[in-house]
């Protein structure tokens, strides 16, 4: 297993700071680091439109902050897409959209533990991008096949190239949209979903695994064929905790869980303290215990991170730095509660 568990420190990749240093600087406090997206700072950092670099029928404002598809534009510029197919560099992540990725290449990052990448997954961009008829393009037949196949693409060029900078780097690929999946509203069924995830993690190099902070059907992502899943545990733990033989399925498989469980919003920060979160994780883990989920291997493969993204609070990226230290003050003490190395 090249993911480490034990209770490292990790976090998701959308920060809300305008100031690239202090971002990436934050990223690195971590144990397992990672390049941060900073939509605050451009919106060509939006986790949407860094995804969406290169799809042939995108169309982007800028200065309005929209994102958009035309499949005018898609047939127009699908022969220049095909014809860079083989060449990774079209798919990696440029400097137009991302300030710190590259630098993040740049550094020494070897003898940490792991290094992390992200991409925005196909679900959830596929939910999210609208076509000239205002609609999802997840449910257009002829598009949808090409995104999976996309995107499969751009995160194999970015595993590969922090593969080189440490041999133990792994992918999150973030899917907010992933909880629509199971609603009776959305277009797109989970039998469907899942033969279309089937596909795509096939086609995908290892570690990865999905990133969200949303409450989807639990068992059906933890049946999926990756190796990590990142949860917002602060607001879904006893719920992800009934699924409780899937747990058992995924860790006993080589899964790691990681538990968001530091709230980044200010006012459920200013609530929690050391003491609590380290209450409400061992009331969870315990449970499990019970359930025939053994504690040694559930620690052995999980990591704690800050619950959830948060862009929105009025003190900017303060309560997100605040998280950021607590998260590494709540990992020290339970690695020493429990004796881990």
């Amino acid at each position: 297993m090249t993911i480490p568990g034990n209770l490292l420190t990790t976090a998701m990749a959308v920060m809300p700071h305008t100031n690239v240093e202090k971002a990436l600087n934050s990223a690195l406090s971590l144990d397992i680091p990672f390049w941060p997206q900073l939509p605050n700072y451009s919106y060509y950092e939006d986790m949407y439109v860094q995804a969406a670099e290169h799809f042939p029928g995108i169309v982007l404002d800028i200065g309005q902050k929209t994102l958009r598809f035309s499949i005018d534009k898609f047939i127009a510029e699908f022969e220049e897409t095909m014809a860079c197919f083989e060449n990774p560099e079209y798919f990696d992540v440029s400097t137009t959209y991302s300030a710190v990725y590259h630098r993040f290449l740049d550094m020494e990052l070897s003898d940490r533990p792991a290094i992390r990448g992200q991409l925005e997954g196909p679900v959830s961009f596929g939910f999210n991008i609208m076509d000239q008829d205002n609609r999802p393009i997840l449910f257009d037949d002829t598009i949808r096949p090409f995104m999976f196949e996309f995107m499969a693409k751009r995160i194999n060029v970015q595993l590969t190239k922090l593969k080189k900078k440490n041999p133990n780097a792994f992918m999150f690929i973030d899917e907010p949209g992933m909880q629509f999946v199971f609603s009776a509203l959305s277009g797109y069924g989970e039998q469907k979903a899942k033969e279309d995830l089937d596909q795509f993690f096939s086609m995908i190099d290892s570690p990865k695994g999905i990133h969200l902070c949303g409450n989807p059907d639990w068992d059906f992502l933890l049946g999926l064929d990756m190796d990590i899943l990142s949860l917002d545990a602060y607001s879904n733990a006893e719920i992800f905790a009934s699924c409780a033989t899937s747990i058992k399925k995924f860790l006993n498989r080589g899964g790691v869980l990681v538990w968001g469980i530091v709230p980044t919003g200010i006012e459920a920060f200013e609530k929690q303290n050391l003491d609590l979160l380290a209450f409400k994780l061992n009331g969870i883990w315990k449970a499990l215990d019970k359930k025939g989920v053994s504690l040694d291997l559930l620690l052995n493969q999980s990591l704690i991170s800050p619950a959830t993204c948060c862009l929105v609070n009025k003190d900017k990226d303060k309560t997100v730095e605040k998280a950021f230290i607590l998260t590494k003050r709540l990992s020290e003490m339970l690695r020493e509660y429990y004796r881990l190395v």
